[in-house]
């Protein structure tokens, strides 16, 4: 049954601050969706049947099986061609499990707003969520946010072969929390801050596949498991330390945590050269901590800033350096 003529949908962009990687073996982490009390940083979608209004030149198209997208988000150059498949699955991922024929339905999706296609900052997550929302409205599903999340998890299989949910759950709730993977429910605990805190994202300027480098930490895991046991011990110990100190508004020890983090993800090897350019870049502009953030190697970082004025001097030498930056906040 269709809803409305023309639907929409939102899903937030995301950070992790504590955990990457280690969270796929059911290690907790630590996240926050990016701006999301404005919506500043968000993707946006429209599901419709007819031609969609507002699609311009340049606009990314991809076509599948009675569907189009119409893709005009901001990139990191490449990114849209790069993903081209894996964001095909994604979509069709999502329509089989809502089991909507687009044989007999064809559909046009749009996606928009400002958060940038990118590696590192749940782009993929968060034009599922939106999406899925979209496509909500559109067939009058009425889904629930739980339910959502559920498809838009699905969705991110595409992406990322078997995603921890920690992406798709930021994209679909917002807020900053402490996430650990479970089965069969994933276990998802909030986190208070005594007031918003401002960080900046550094973009490499580098796509990323999230498969290809979670398969390289898991080999190089396998062939060095001593190393990686003591690693994956303190990465937990950390994210749990993170948790404290971000609920008493201790942001030194956030910083150090921060930077302690970085230096086990340089240990299991997802880092690179950009990378440790622009956490070098942050630390010397007075930033207490800064580490990779998402997938590594390419995509984002992430430098806690607080602070209006430490977070445009840091973001502005960031810029000087070449990179495209994200000034955003996280908490309360």
């Amino acid at each position: 049954m269709k809803g409305t003529a023309l639907a929409t949908g939102s899903g937030y962009g995301k950070v992790i601050l504590f955990g990457e990687h280690f969270v796929v073996y059911g290690l907790p982490a630590i996240a926050s969706a990016v701006a999301d009390s404005t919506l500043a940083e968000a993707t946006f979608a429209r599901a419709t049947e007819a031609f969609p209004s507002g699609v311009g030149p340049g606009t990314f198209v991809l076509e599948g099986k009675g569907w189009t997208l119409y893709d005009s988000r901001p990139e990191t150059r490449g990114y849209k061609n790069e993903k081209a498949l894996e964001q095909k699955k994604s979509i069709e991922l999502m329509l089989a499990f809502l089991k909507i024929d687009t044989a007999k339905t064809p559909l046009k999706i749009i996606l928009a707003g400002d958060l940038r296609a990118a590696s590192g900052v749940g782009a993929s997550a968060a034009s599922c969520a939106a999406v899925a929302r979209a496509i909500s409205g559109l067939f009058n599903l009425g889904l629930s946010d739980a339910m959502i999340n559920e498809v838009a998890h699905e969705g991110e299989k595409g992406y990322h072969g078997t995603p921890s949910g920690i992406d798709d759950t930021a994209a679909t709730y917002g807020g900053l929390f402490l996430f650990r993977k479970g089965q069969p429910k994933n276990q998802v605990e909030l986190i208070k801050t005594q007031k918003p805190v401002e960080i900046v994202m550094g973009n490499t300027g580098l796509t990323a596949s999230t498969t290809t480098v979670v398969n390289g930490v898991k080999e190089r895991r396998a062939a060095e498991p001593q190393k990686f046991a003591r690693i994956f011990a303190d990465a937990e110990k950390i994210v749990h330390e993170s948790k404290k100190a971000l609920e008493a508004g201790d942001l030194k020890m956030v910083g150090e945590l921060m930077n302690r983090n970085h230096e086990l993800l340089v240990e299991i090897g997802v880092s690179g050269k950009k990378l440790d350019q622009l956490v070098e870049i942050a630390r010397k502009e007075g930033a207490p901590g800064a580490k990779i953030t998402g997938t590594g190697v390419g995509g984002y970082m992430v430098a806690l800033t607080p602070g209006r004025d430490l977070q445009d001097r840091v973001a502005k030498a960031m810029e000087k350096a070449g990179f495209a930056v994200l000034r955003t906040s996280i908490g309360k």
